[in-house]
């Protein structure tokens, strides 16, 4: 369900938005005091803002300035200030909308969806994509896709440096002086041979490396 947290003192305009939103499985958390409003943004999570400017104790425009310097929520300012000076501050301090008091619910309903859809877009494409091999160091295990690997002491630090460095080219040698479990007086050929055991649990052909790939004179570097 959507979540939206409202700032606005007009109670009864408030309780006949939410009202309507609500048709359309949006839940609004009114706040008729912009302290408090500012208060549970930052302990809630929420999909949206709808701010009034005029509120007691501050006005909306430090509000709107206020919410932007922590969050990138989106926020629709909903005023019946029309002045073009109120318009240009609150787009100036971060507003991403303005709509000016009489309106129509289904037009903010709109406006609503029309920024939901564009926080998105916007977040898929900063949002990196997820990676097949995840090392979770608090519980002591890599997963493949999900799945928990088998591994010993030995190919768990080693693949859990490959991927701590993931796209760079390691040397056996670094491998050797990283890895705490790996002894010291190991030789290459010993890393090779593990290389080799992890290939294998992941179910990779060397010659067809979709993850460990082989740098000539060099080691190994991971990439996915």
């Amino acid at each position: 369900m959507i979540k939206i947290l409202m700032i606005e003192d007009d109670f009864e305009l408030a309780e006949i938005l939410s009202e309507y939103l609500e048709q359309f499985e949006i839940e609004v958390k009114i706040c008729d005091d912009p302290y408090l409003g500012l208060s549970t943004l930052n302990t809630s999570k929420f999909d949206l803002v709808i701010l009034d400017l005029t509120l007691p104790g501050i006005d909306g425009l430090e509000v709107c300035k206020e919410i932007r310097t922590k969050h990138t929520i989106p926020i629709i300012i909903s005023s019946a200030r029309h002045d073009i000076s109120d318009k240009i501050n609150a787009f100036e301090f971060g507003a991403d909308d303005y709509l000016p008091k009489p309106y129509n619910p289904q037009e903010l309903l709109a406006r609503i969806k029309s920024h939901l859809r564009r926080q998105s877009i916007t977040m898929q494409e900063i949002s990196p994509a997820p990676k097949d091999l995840v090392c979770d160091d608090f519980r002591h295990i890599i997963t493949l896709k999900g799945e928990p690997l088998q591994l010993t002491v030995a190919e768990y630090d080693i693949l859990r440096y490959l991927i701590k460095k993931e796209g760079g080219a390691i040397s056996r040698e670094e491998l050797i002086y990283n890895c705490n479990s790996i002894n010291e007086d190991s030789t290459n050929k010993s890393i090779d041979v593990i290389i080799g055991r992890i290939r294998t649990k992941i179910g990779e052909n060397p010659k067809e490396p979709k993850y460990i790939h082989a740098i000539r004179g060099v080691g190994y570097k991971l990439e996915q």
